[in-house]
């Protein structure tokens, strides 16, 4: 289907004889946000690290784009259009706002080797509209992280998935160390990603959140994708059934 942005088929990862991720078959629409729930060890983290080329899976297929993808690495898959925000943020403390956006890619001047001169002009206007794009306010852009809030340093890391041409954006856990108006400027983001037609995979365990943000909820438990489901057919009630296994793969079928 044309429509469709990310399918997994079969993924699978195991650890020597753990089996962490088994047979996830996984498929995202363009313009489609969707959310991974799960307790811990079921599986969310292993799956999106596969699909950011962090790590390599075991055995099955990843079709990004129309195209099957086994990434060498995050770099590769960010230049294929993934864009993912991690709870740790992989943001540079010491520097400001467009150097950390643009971090390993920057803007160049003047290529001359080791002494190329970054445009910082350019770098400064693309933060600009990066921000504006999805709708972060950072007052200062020459601040470093280290000086900004915890919100602010989120939002940062958010608008860097603006700043480039991503397909796909993918957010774990983006608000678990947030406070709730900081948590407030993060789900507001998000809903302007879905009105500009990002696709998104959102990583969360609050579940007001989820019901809140996407489309579909997927469930992990153990290792496998035990349940997909539209959010109008569902409630946190039935999702947490699934999650603590009260309701089992058996019971599983695929939302449209």
């Amino acid at each position: 289907m044309q429509d469709i942005i990310l399918e997994t088929r079969g993924l699978t990862k195991q650890y020597g004889g753990v089996h962490a991720l088994t047979d996830a078959n996984f498929t995202l629409r363009k313009g489609e946000h969707v959310a991974i729930m799960g307790d811990n060890g079921a599986g969310k983290s292993t799956f999106v690290r596969q699909l950011t080329g962090v790590e390599q899976p075991t055995r099955g297929q990843i079709i990004f784009d129309g195209q099957e993808q086994r990434f060498a690495g995050p770099i590769a898959a960010r230049e294929a259009g993934i864009e993912t925000v991690f709870q740790n943020l992989a943001l540079a403390d010491d520097l400001d706002v467009p150097s950390n956006l643009f971090l390993g890619r920057e803007k160049i001047r003047f290529n001359l080797g080791p002494f190329s001169i970054l445009d910082k002009k350019a770098m400064r206007e693309a933060t600009m509209a990066a921000l504006v794009k999805t709708g972060v306010k950072i007052p200062n852009l020459m601040n470093t992280i280290r000086n900004m809030s915890g919100g602010q340093r989120q939002c940062v890391a958010i608008a860097r998935t603006a700043a480039f041409k991503s397909k796909l954006v993918i957010m774990d856990e983006p608000t678990a160390a947030l406070g709730v108006q900081e948590t407030a400027q993060v789900e507001n983001i998000i809903r302007t990603l879905k009105e500009a037609g990002e696709p998104l995979i959102l990583i969360s365990h609050n579940m007001r959140q989820v019901f809140d943000l996407v489309d579909r909820i997927v469930v992990f438990r153990r290792g496998r994708i035990v349940a997909n489901l539209r959010k109008e057919d569902t409630d946190g009630q039935d999702i947490v059934s699934y999650i603590t296994g009260a309701k089992t793969g058996s019971e599983f079928e695929s939302a449209v």
